[in-house]
């Protein structure tokens, strides 16, 4: 039988190699559970064993049992601590959520785009859509004066227009328009790269297409949600057209200033062809008209218009289609040509509206373009305006409180053939010549002076000139003066305000207003005594046309500017009538009579100022205007040259808000202007 040691069995060294190894290895091995809470307490830990000391240390022997498996659970079912997973696990982890984070987006993309795209419109009503009727108004010559609405012009197709043309949008709007398929994701980064560059807008990703969808279908907001419907409408159009169609459908309907919308209407307005018709050089003003149609307008910023024309040419350049030599002659020889989008000026635009304001009238209910021929001559309109912007322009003159002035020239029969409503159009396009109604003072007296004739008088009639008195009413002379016994072409010459009084008192007032409405001014209904002097209120375009009897051996006018309305076919919708000859409202004695005393005034009277330079043959007749406390100052009459042309004009200079100014008198700037109107332009 064995012997035992103190303190253990025959097995003990074998049992403290064991305890020792599990005290010296890293891992623990799991803990019994403890069978409660109260046992744990009651049993302390057993300390290993101590080596024995008699016998030298030893390596310690292997054991020849596998050390056991960690248990799975603990005695109370608690799950041990797991392994750590490797890269494999956490890539696994990040490609499904990924997975997932792009489902979720696609369908919210997918929800966002059908939000937007439910209630697109049908881009096959592209080629067939009604756009509104417009209106263009020409002078005699076919100079564009005034639009109305959208002035289109014929429809064109790739296939008709200039090679040159097309290249010159497609260089500057859009190079890679035949290779895309709506949106260009090319374009949008090369303009983002050189917006950076360039630290600010100075190039648009937007395809041609996307010109299309917006022009055609979408309201200019800038929004997310208008962007993406023209993202969606692209992509539309060109599954359903060509990319010929697509283009066509740009050309006719982008909007290139002046109120014209298509590359036809554009070219007729400034360069009075049609766009089948335009060279290179006219091609890449049209061209360039696409990035900012108003302020490149050739019409009104020529010098504008030509450096944007030559950035097009540079960039037809370096897309392959010209050489660089011949864009810099082409530049350089096209440049005169701009001279022909010059309209007739700021004044035309008075007479244009005074035209459009009557179509409605000839034609009813305006349903589709028409073109309105009128009787303007450029030449005629541009005297007037320098005429009248020389005066308004003279220190003096403006110092003494005229702010405005108005212009009519017309021809014997009524036809104007210029018409200044004002010193400014963009300022104020209220038309003085037209529209206001003013007293013409002295201008009046002609008519009186009629009825005088009519009643008995001749122009050598002696009328004395003393003060006179008609109910209460005691009128003096402008200059504070009596004259005695005067001839009534004297009366005239000098203005004598109390002989127009007694003249009027001896034919009877209302003679004075039926022959008053004879001539044209309908507008005078009033027996007053003052009538004698002008003070009823009448427009310049109708006081003038009361003095065409005087000068066309007789005859009542009516003002009139239309002489035909088309269509776009050239379809009559209006046509002036031949009327043959007015009736005659004065007779020939009493009209050789008017002018007689008409002529005395140019040459010794009021009117002195009106009287042409020596030697200009022009024979010139009229009466100077002068209203009460200098507030408007007026000279119409008319003028012969030596070949028979004649021509009438109405001159008013004043304030708006009928303020007087500083002795400016009919015979003063009224007169000069007219004086320098027929310096400048011949009947």
């Amino acid at each position: 039988m064995a012997r035992t040691t103190k303190g253990g069995s025959s097995g003990g060294p074998r049992r403290g190699e064991q305890r020792r190894r599990r005290t010296a290895s890293p891992r623990k091995a799991p803990a019994r559970a403890a069978t409660g809470r109260a046992a744990a307490k009651k049993t302390p830990a057993r300390k290993p064993a101590s080596p024995p000391k008699t016998r030298p240390k030893t390596p310690p022997a292997r054991s020849r049992t596998p050390p056991a498996k960690p248990a799975a659970r603990t005695a109370r079912g608690r799950r041990a601590p797991a392994r750590r997973r490797g890269w494999p696990s956490r890539l696994w982890r990040l490609t499904s959520w990924t997975l997932v984070g792009t489902i979720w987006t696609a369908v919210a993309l997918a929800l966002l785009v059908g939000w937007y795209a439910y209630d697109l419109p049908d881009v096959r009503e592209a080629a067939t859509r009604v756009r509104p009727a417009g209106i263009t108004v020409l002078a005699d010559d076919g100079t564009p004066l005034a639009v109305a609405g959208e002035v289109h012009g014929e429809t064109v197709t790739v296939a008709t227009l200039p090679p040159a043309l097309i290249q010159a949008v497609l260089a500057t709007e859009d190079r890679r328009f035949y290779h895309h398929w709506g949106v260009d994701p090319f374009g949008i980064a090369r303009a983002i790269v050189v917006n950076l560059r360039a630290g600010a807008v100075v190039q648009g990703g937007s395809t041609i297409t996307q010109q299309v969808a917006k022009t055609l279908f979408l309201s200019h907001d800038r929004t997310l949600r208008r962007k993406v419907q023209e993202l969606l409408l692209a992509l539309w159009l060109e599954a359903t057209f060509s990319k010929d169609q697509i283009l066509g459908l740009y050309l006719n309907r982008v909007y290139l200033g002046a109120g014209t919308y298509g590359m036809d209407a554009a070219a007729r307005r400034f360069f009075r062809r049609p766009a089948t018709a335009v060279g290179p050089y006219q091609a890449a003003v049209l061209a360039g008209l696409m990035k900012a149609p108003s302020r490149l307008n050739p019409a009104a910023n020529p010098d504008l218009a030509h450096a944007r024309a030559r950035e097009v040419l540079g960039n037809m350049v370096e897309a392959g289609y010209l050489e660089a030599a011949t864009a810099d002659r082409l530049a350089r020889e096209g440049r005169p040509t701009l001279a022909l989008a010059r309209g007739a000026g700021a004044g035309g635009r008075y007479f244009g509206a005074w035209v459009l304001g009557r179509v409605d009238g000839y034609v009813g209910a305006v349903d589709r373009d028409l073109v309105v021929e009128t009787t303007l001559r450029p030449a005629a309109q541009a005297a007037a305006e320098a005429a009248l912007a020389a005066v308004l322009d003279d220190p003096d003159v403006r110092a003494r409180g005229a702010t405005q002035g108005a212009v009519v020239v017309l021809d014997r029969r009524g036809a104007v053939l210029a018409m200044v409503g004002g010193r400014d159009w963009a300022a104020s396009p209220f038309n003085r010549a037209a529209q206001a109604r003013r007293q013409p003072g002295s201008a009046f007296k002609p008519v009186v002076w009629l009825a005088g004739l009519e009643a008995g008088l001749t122009p050598d009639s002696v009328i004395e000139d003393a003060p006179v008195t008609v109910r209460g009413w005691s009128p003096r002379n402008h200059d504070n003066r009596y004259r005695g016994p005067v001839t009534l072409t004297t009366a005239l010459a000098q203005s004598v305000n109390t002989v127009a009084v007694r003249i009027a008192e001896h034919a009877g007032r209302d003679r004075v207003a039926r022959v008053a409405r004879r001539l044209g001014l309908t507008t005078v209904d009033t027996t007053d005594p003052s009538m004698a002097l002008g003070t009823i209120e009448v427009s310049p375009l109708d006081m003038t046309a009361a003095y065409a009897p005087f000068a066309n051996g007789g005859r009542a006018v009516l003002p009139h500017g239309v002489v035909r309305i088309r269509d776009r076919s050239g379809a009559v919708v209006h046509q002036r009538r031949a009327l043959g000859e007015a009736p005659r409202v004065v007779s020939a004695a009493h009209e050789a009579a008017i002018r007689r005393m008409l002529r005395a005034v140019v040459t010794r009277g009021t009117g002195r100022a009106a009287q042409p330079a020596p030697g200009a043959g022009l024979s010139v007749f009229g009466k100077t205007g002068t209203t009460q406390a200098f507030r408007d100052a007026w000279f119409v009459g008319f003028v012969e040259t030596a070949a028979g042309g004649v021509a009438l004009a109405g001159v008013w200079i004043g304030d708006d808000q009928g303020r007087p100014m500083d002795g400016l008198g009919g015979g003063g700037p009224a007169a000069a202007v007219f004086r320098d109107l027929f310096a400048r332009w011949r009947p």
